[in-house]
């Protein structure tokens, strides 16, 4: 078993994937991530969605909800 995952480790660090910036900027956690969690998909862009993992996925859109609910409040016109 250890081989097949040394085989998918190969694959993924051969230009298919990339970390990304907006967790990379956000997120003090960033460097404690799984290496997995912490990488997009290689041709998009740092989203939510890009992510290869659902944890990173999910990090991702907690970050982004963090970063909302800390804006002050708009006042109404």
């Amino acid at each position: 078993m250890e081989h097949i995952e040394q085989v998918s480790k190969k694959r993924f660090e051969i230009r298919s994937n990339r970390p990304c910036d907006f967790c990379k900027e956000w997120d003090p956690q960033f460097p404690h991530r799984h290496p997995m969690d912490q990488v997009v998909s290689f041709n998009r862009k740092s989203t939510a969605s890009a992510h290869l993992t659902e944890d990173g996925y999910v990090r991702h859109r907690i970050v982004e909800l963090s970063r909302l609910a800390s804006r002050p409040p708009r006042n109404a016109a």
